[in-house]
């Protein structure tokens, strides 16, 4: 048996591109520790806002809930004063990852194993025997004379807050937040988070054996749900003859599929929709309920819309359940993932109820999610196999342009235009 050829010098640790081409994409990209770190540093820890959470999450002073940057656990907190913070969870003293409740209300902070004590905001307010301990008239140890709590506080990162979703970045030169997302990307962002008070119904949480990019890919590709997803092409919530939009910022980074159930585009499309192995005509619920949709006022139009903010989070409308994914990277061939469901504090109880319905639809054993899980475990897997092989995204072309269909991988070639401009910088 022949074995694979040694490809330990073609590939350096950005990938070389055929033919100077994103939209053909080297299967190396997805793999390497050297790459991963390099990628944590470049798109997570400096010159990009990150998703924390939702300020729902903290509603009174002293609330906290523990969450990721990366693969750095942080600390969402409200002070007393009702103010907001992110604060790395990693004790100033001895390094030890001190929070470990996922949420909970605290007046402080206080690291177990040498009780260093801190502010909600991060400021170190005490240290055990800082002056030493008094003994037979002297006093032993202490911490030096010129030690200062002001300036061994916990690490404080920028924080930026929009219609009630919490941001921050490690880098406190990052640009303004509205910047980062971009004009046409934050139109969504806004159509969404529009001000009203946000109600958190629920989590899912899940590890995916597969690279973090593949999730954010998964999202800009808009034709993939009409033909893996038996629940989405046969009960028409997305499918490629619906009217559609994509929109991205002028990165390509960040990215928004807009579609509207319910209005193909004629007879001719319709019927090569129910030609995919996935329609199942004979498909029919046991409970309609999941498909009982009332349309909200918000909408303005579309029954969907996913948007992508590049690298972290997913924000997701599907007709009337609505929630954040949020991507936290473990190592290069794995990542957790967590949905955060959440309606609107003026809903009604039928509402609230329908959202929590058609939150089957997600998650990890979602009718409908539970198929992206599975392909980006076998698309690794597929990687590793052939690591000298690359992947190709050249539906609708080889340009990098906004549409008015669904039916091209143009947000994903957006998308690694960026990643290659970063990583080769």
């Amino acid at each position: 048996m022949m074995s694979p050829p040694d490809t330990s010098s073609v590939f350096p640790l950005v990938p070389h591109w055929e033919s100077d081409k994103t939209s053909r994409i080297p299967f190396k990209v997805y793999q390497g520790e050297e790459q991963h770190r390099k990628e944590l540093e470049r798109f997570f820890y400096k010159g990009h806002w990150c998703y924390v959470g939702l300020e729902a999450e903290i509603p009174n002073p002293g609330d906290f809930q523990r969450s990721a940057v990366g693969e750095r656990s942080v600390i969402m907190v409200r002070d007393m004063e009702g103010r907001i913070h992110v604060v790395e969870n990693v004790c100033a003293h001895r390094g030890m990852r001190f929070c470990r409740e996922r949420s909970g209300n605290r007046k402080d902070f206080t690291c177990p194993y040498h009780q260093w004590n801190y502010s909600l905001s991060g400021d170190l307010q005490g240290v055990p025997f800082r002056r030493g301990v008094k003994q037979d008239g002297q006093v032993h140890g202490g911490m030096p004379a010129d030690f200062k709590l002001e300036e061994n506080g916990l690490n404080k990162l920028k924080v930026a807050c929009r219609g009630g979703v919490v941001f921050a970045s490690f880098d406190h030169d990052v640009e303004p937040l509205e910047d980062f997302i971009g004009p046409q990307v934050l139109h969504y962002f806004d159509r969404l988070f529009n001000g009203r008070r946000l109600k958190i119904l629920g989590y899912n949480r899940q590890r995916i054996p597969g690279n973090w990019k593949l999730m954010q890919e998964n999202i800009k590709d808009p034709y993939h749900p009409g033909l893996l997803h038996t629940w989405f092409v046969t009960f028409g919530l997305w499918r490629a003859d619906n009217k559609s939009q994509l929109r991205m910022d002028a990165h390509g980074r960040h990215a928004a599929m807009i579609s509207t159930r319910g209005t193909g585009g004629g007879a001719a499309q319709a019927q090569a929709v129910t030609q995919v192995s996935s329609f199942k005509q004979s498909m029919q619920l046991k409970d309609p309920r999941f498909l009982d949709i009332v349309p909200e006022p918000w909408w303005g139009g579309p029954t969907a819309v996913m948007t992508t903010l590049f690298p972290s989070v997913i924000l997701q409308q599907q007709v009337n359940s609505v929630s954040t994914r949020h991507i936290q990277p473990v190592g290069p061939d794995a990542f957790d993932f967590v949905w955060t469901h959440f309606g609107f504090e003026d809903d009604t109880e039928e509402m609230t109820e329908r959202r929590l319905r058609q939150a089957n639809l997600f998650g990890p054993a979602g009718f409908v999610s539970a198929d992206d899980g599975e392909v980006i475990e076998f698309s690794q897997q597929g990687f590793e196999q052939k690591p000298f092989h690359r992947a190709m995204a050249e539906l609708g072309g080889r340009e990098v342009e906004n549409t008015e269909h669904m039916v091209t991988e143009t947000l994903i070639r957006g998308m690694y235009r960026y990643w290659r401009q970063v990583m080769e910088d």
